[in-house]
């Protein structure tokens, strides 16, 4: 069963590596195409013919090789291919009368480029030409009814193939920007957070500095310290972020850290622990290992939730608290600090809410138990087949 769902991400990947390749390469495609159409065209005179039909010709050939030839230009002037291609096909037909297309190739390939690749005017400039051109092909030609209908049928379903192709490449270009823009907003957001966190935790421990200085030098030393580990641990975070801009272009570079996890939180605990606040950490119902996302989104919901409690709140006190109930991880973060504020609904405790719902999980944010302090309740699905890992004890 697994080879089956193997099989066509294995097709997928491999048309993806295609599509890339010709886009890379378009003179390449357009050559191909030109030598694959001219095999086609190569048929009807290497194939045994009836003493009835029209001899097949090395001029005859030469000239057929005269229409195809066109098609290598076909992106970068599609309209005047199309016209170079009906010049050659009519002398063709006037001059030589050699042995007969069952489809025309030629025109076809033409005509669907024009309709994938070109403006409105230029699409409405062939459907006029065509409009003339197939009705004196078929006079030339056999003259029946039953050509004209089965040509511009053809040449109808080359169109509407083309207008297709162009509207799946503009899904592509548009899910592509919104892929860009998602991952902008994902970076800038961690980004913010990373900031935030760092620069709140060192300007409480830069205020404490002075005040600890004359009343406890120990202390103001413990205090610059922290500030020093904060800021090396901002700089580590926003490296990696960066790095993910990089797009791994740059040859030598360092390898990407993975970001951070579950097991980061008891160090973000400590940091948040230096600046003042006490605060206290404990896990419930066996918390289970989390997919790489998840515990990072989860690390980042702590960390803003804390740093709102260090820049707002006021607080003394904050307990963070992470249980795993079901198939559920409730993480909770509570102060004693001053509550909510008007207005205080700023980018943090957005993220906050992006951050769960990105996850399929829910944010609320408001009192606390008995209307004291501020509370933030974020409820995160957690895969059924993660592992539960050991139950930390609280810190």
């Amino acid at each position: 069963m697994a080879g089956r769902g193997e099989i066509p991400g294995a097709v997928r990947g491999g048309r993806e590596r295609a599509r890339r390749w010709g886009a890379a390469n378009p003179w390449a495609v357009d050559i191909g195409i030109a030598l694959l159409v001219q095999a086609a065209m190569t048929m009807p005179f290497v194939l045994p013919r009836g003493p009835e039909l029209e001899p097949a010709t090395w001029p005859a050939y030469g000239l057929t090789t005269l229409t195809v030839l066109p098609l290598v230009w076909r992106r970068r002037a599609p309209l005047a291919v199309l016209l170079a291609i009906l010049a050659a096909s009519t002398l063709y037909k006037l001059a030589l009368e050699g042995p007969g297309q069952p489809l025309p190739y030629t025109g076809l390939v033409s005509v669907y480029t024009i309709a994938a690749l070109s403006p409105p005017w230029k699409r409405l400039a062939t459907a006029a030409v065509m409009v003339v051109a197939v009705p004196i092909s078929v006079w030339l030609n056999t003259q029946s009814a039953r050509e004209l209908t089965f040509s511009l049928f053809v040449f109808g379903a080359a169109y509407v193939f083309g207008r297709l192709q162009d509207a799946r490449q503009r899904e592509h270009r548009i899910e592509a920007e919104r892929a860009a823009a998602r991952e902008r907003a994902r970076i800038a957001r961690e980004m913010h957070d990373i900031l935030s966190h760092a620069v709140s935790l060192m300007v409480v421990q830069a205020e404490a500095g002075p005040v600890a200085v004359r009343a406890a030098p120990e202390r103001a030393e413990a205090a610059f310290e922290a500030i020093s580990a904060t800021g090396r641990d901002a700089m580590v975070q926003l490296r990696q972020m960066l790095g993910v801009l990089r797009e791994g272009s740059e040859s030598g570079s360092a390898p990407r850290e993975p970001q951070p996890d579950l097991s980061g939180i008891p160090e973000l605990v400590e940091r948040v622990r230096a600046s003042g606040l006490t605060v206290t950490y404990a896990t419930e119902g066996g918390v289970r290992a989390l997919p790489p996302a998840t515990g990072a989104n989860v690390y980042r919901i702590v960390q803003e939730a804390l740093t709102n409690v260090v820049k707002h709140a006021r607080a003394r006190t904050a307990d963070v608290r992470l249980a795993h109930e079901g198939g559920v991880l409730r993480v909770t973060v509570t102060d004693d600090g001053r509550g909510p504020q008007a207005g205080s609904s700023g980018h943090g405790l957005v993220g906050i809410r992006e951050r769960a719902a990105a996850h399929g999980g829910t944010a609320a944010m408001g009192p606390g138990p008995g209307g004291r302090g501020f509370e933030v309740r974020v409820l995160l699905p957690v895969p059924a087949e993660s592992a539960p890992s050991a139950t930390e004890a609280g810190r």
